[in-house]
């Protein structure tokens, strides 16, 4: 059910804007078309309901009716022609060149028959006649409004008035050559002439027509000949203005929709009545399908949308160019506010002064309660629809000064949104429109609150990939990586495709790519715990087929039906050095300093977790300072058009024209050209070279009453050949001592002794075989004889700390050093 709003025009300042308009209007040729387009401005400006324009006849002596705009003269009792010397408000305004402001009780015709609607005001104004500036009828103006016009309608009532003019008579020839869609009706003999334009839509020649208008009706849709008979048969024909679309039948393909624009123009004098105005193509403003195929559509539209943006445009789409509207909006209610999240047009400045005001972000929002009838509509729960002229909240009347429509958007027991529809000139609603827009609304509803479902569900699984994945990669010695990472699924079709870069002592750098199978919380859940047991194994201090052998091993206990494929890549940068390790996944590619590119050749291993007991073969790779080291997941380079090997020489070819300065628009830009079947992760790494590299010594530490002395003797003989100072050298002494002591009483196996100098700053570091990480005592009492050797420790370093290495651990401390 559409109900129809009623009230006052609304008051404003029209006048300036009413100028304006009329002020483009009148540089227009003085046409039919015009007169009307004018006419209508006394509906957006004047807040009238029917506005009408009456000229003399041919003897003078009849007001005829020649153009009308807004709801039919019959609800006001609008005749189609006054006597220019009775005593109807028309005649007295054209006689006395002046206008006349009637009262409801003065504005009734007192003969019959009666209007239906009695209370009302009306207005009559003179019109000058553009050709001779004299006289040259009357414009009527209704409104149901309390009070009547007000006295800045009044004024721009007066506007129109001169605006309007007279259209200048034109001979039947005249009108054809006039232009090439006219036409001219000879309403006695159906005799009509034509332009070629009109005969090219009608796919005739001029040779071929005969000058009938049952040859053109012949060529016509069947179904449509009533409603042209209606307009083309004399004596079914009143004066005014007359529109209508119908169809005319092509060789091929469906019926072409035509518009009909005409004026009927009554006789006199031994001149036959006649119908003139244009015939021209439709088919762009309407569609081929009719309103249940259009309902049909934008229900298999809103089907696949699975966002609440896809929702909005799939109904914009299917219902501004079937209305012709001049704009839509589309908002959610969120509260008591509506969330715009589709405007059509996009640009603020086509939308209301109000709207502007709270564009804060990409679309403006607002509070309900600042539009009381959107509020009320909402409540209502039905579509909504004002004409031209009605009294609305200035957010809303600028919407649609023509006419606007608001269909609240139900979903179950509640109301999720609103769709604004607005025309700027006014509009005529019919009841197919109205059905179009009550089923719509419905559709539009149960769809906007799917997706609400889906986009809270697609966010939630953002959240989960976000986590899983780095945050930010690391700042790496002699080296600069990005990395990029693009979902190719909707809803919780989430995929396991991850990359990590971990940071190695001794300058080593382990950079890794995986892919866990399938789309699904699972295969995410699953790629975190890779990832998380990848991290773990590398830090631990393990080769890199050993960390992968552990991952897989990880893998086939989990006891999941889900496999991975894993590249993983410990970069050294001291050396530029670097091993890589494959199980089932693609090789790395190279980028050298010379532009030279390739997919490094290696053996690779099967998938995580298909044999428990699998062996990953080690590839050594040596990069160069310069050269771009590339890891990718298969999304890349594979799709259903092409196969793996023409997506990797895809990759070369791209990364040997790129530009390694600039890793990240590489990145980029490799992701633009993806097929994007599938998730895609992508690792690049430019490896640079260390600006200095770092001094290194090792001492194995035996265990010999003179062990902690030969450490110390081996710590002096090292910092001097480093030019380290005295007084450095003896707090880095005390430290040796008391961390190797702490290894030889507290560990057994293996000690190992690490000095490694970089920057001014010297690196101590002592290795066992025991994983317990030593712990600092809160209390030492003065009689006990231990216990202070990591109280020493904390003391003289600048930092310290443990790391795990190969199921033992390293302790360390680092000094600044002053310079030598």
């Amino acid at each position: 059910m559409v109900s129809e709003g009623t009230g006052t025009a609304a008051r404003g300042t029209r006048t300036p804007h009413a100028e304006t308009a009329l002020a483009s209007l009148t540089a227009e040729p003085d046409t039919l078309d015009r007169a009307h387009r004018v006419l209508e401005q006394a509906l957006v400006f004047g807040g009238a309901a029917l506005a009408a324009l009456y000229t003399p006849g041919e003897d003078g002596e009849v007001l005829c009716l020649v153009q009308s705009a807004g709801v039919p003269r019959n609800l006001f009792g609008l005749r189609d022609g006054y006597a220019a010397s009775g005593t109807s408000a028309a005649a007295r305004a054209y006689r006395e060149r002046r206008p006349l402001w009637l009262r409801p009780d003065e504005a009734a015709d007192p003969e019959p028959p009666p209007a239906p609607v009695e209370e009302f005001f009306l207005a009559a104004l003179p019109v000058r006649d553009n050709t001779a500036g004299d006289c040259g009828g009357c414009l009527l103006a209704v409104t149901e409004s309390p009070g009547g016009f007000d006295p800045e309608e009044r004024d721009c009532l007066g506007l129109v008035a001169d605006a309007v003019g007279c259209p200048a008579p034109a001979e039947p020839a005249a009108v054809a050559k006039a232009s090439a869609n006219a036409f001219s009706l000879a309403m006695d003999s159906g005799r009509v002439e034509v332009g070629d334009g009109i005969l090219r839509l009608f796919g005739l020649t001029r040779a071929e027509f005969d000058g009938k208008v049952e040859s053109l009706l012949g060529l016509t849709v069947p179904e449509d000949l009533p409603s042209l008979m209606s307009v083309v048969e004399a004596g079914q024909t009143s004066p005014g203005d007359r529109e209508l679309e119908f169809r005319v039948l092509q060789p091929t393909g469906p019926p072409r929709w035509l518009l009909l624009r005409g004026r009927f123009q009554p006789g006199g004098e031994g001149q036959p009545a006649r119908m003139v105005g244009t015939v021209a193509d439709a088919s762009t403003l309407r569609s081929d399908v009719t309103d249940v195929s259009r309902v049909q559509r934008l229900a298999a539209a809103l089907a696949t949308a699975g966002t609440v943006r896809d929702v909005s445009q799939a109904v914009v789409g299917a219902l501004r160019r079937p209305l012709r509207a001049d704009r839509i909006a589309l908002a959610e209610l969120e509260g008591d506010r509506l969330v715009v999240t589709v405007l059509d047009p996009p640009t603020p400045e086509e939308w209301p002064e109000v709207w502007r005001r709270e564009w804060r972000s990409e679309w403006p929002d607002a509070p309900v309660r600042t539009m009381p009838t959107l509020a009320a509509a909402l409540n209502e729960g039905r579509a909504q629809i004002w004409p031209a002229g009605t009294a609305l909240e200035p957010a809303l009347a600028e919407v649609g000064p023509g006419g606007l429509a608001v269909l609240p958007l139900p979903a179950g027991s509640r109301m999720v949104g609103a769709c604004l529809i607005g025309w700027d000139t006014p509009h005529d609603f019919g009841p197919d429109e109205r059905a179009l827009l009550t089923a719509s609304a419905g559709l539009a509803g149960q769809a906007l609150m799917r997706a609400h479902a889906l986009d809270a569900e697609h966010e939630l699984v953002g959240m989960l990939q976000r986590q899983l994945l780095p945050r930010r990669l690391p700042a790496l010695p002699g080296a600069v990586a990005v990395a990029r990472y693009l979902p190719a699924t909707a809803g919780l079709e989430v995929g396991g495709d991850w990359y990590d870069v971990i940071p190695l002592p001794d300058n080593h750098v382990a950079l890794v790519i995986g892919d866990v199978q399938g789309h699904s919380t699972a295969a995410a859940t699953l790629m975190g715990q890779m990832r998380t047991a990848l991290r773990a194994y590398a830090v631990e201090g393990h080769p890199p087929d050993v960390v992968v052998a552990h991952a897989n091993r990880l893998l086939a206990d989990l006891e999941t039906d889900l496999f991975a494929t894993c590249c993983y890549v410990d970069v050294d940068m001291e050396e530029g050095a670097a091993w890589s390790v494959r199980a089932g996944h693609l090789p790395p590619v190279l980028r050298h300093p010379d532009g030279g590119t390739e997919a490094v050749e290696s053996e690779a291993g099967p998938p995580l977790g298909v044999l428990r007991q699998a062996q990953f073969p080690l590839t050594p790779m040596a990069l160069a300072p310069g050269t771009v080291l590339a890891l990718t997941t298969d999304g890349l380079v594979e799709s259903a058009h092409a196969d793996i090997d023409e997506g990797l020489a895809r990759l070369c070819r791209e990364l040997a024209a790129a530009d390694p300065e600039h890793l990240g628009p590489i990145a980029d830009a490799l992701l633009d050209s993806a097929p994007r079947s599938d998730d895609v992760a992508l690792l690049l790494l430019r490896y640079d070279g260390m600006a200095s590299r770092p001094l290194r010594e090792s001492w194995t530490v035996w265990r010999v009453p003179q062990a902690v002395g030969h450490a110390r003797r081996f710590t002096r003989r090292t910092l001097r050949s480093w030019q380290v100072a005295e007084a450095d050298q003896d707090a880095a002494l005390l430290i040796v001592s008391e961390l190797v002591t702490n290894a030889l009483v507290h560990t057994d196996g293996r000690v190992r002794l690490d000095l490694t100098l970089v920057n001014q700053r010297l690196r101590l570091a002592v290795a066992d075989a025991s994983p317990r990480t030593p712990v600092k005592p809160t209390s030492i009492s003065w009689e006990a004889t231990g216990g202070r050797g990591i109280v020493l420790v904390e003391a003289m370093s600048d930092a310290w700390g443990t790391v795990p290495v190969s199921g033992g651990k390293q302790v360390w401390s680092e000094l600044s050093l002053r310079p030598s």
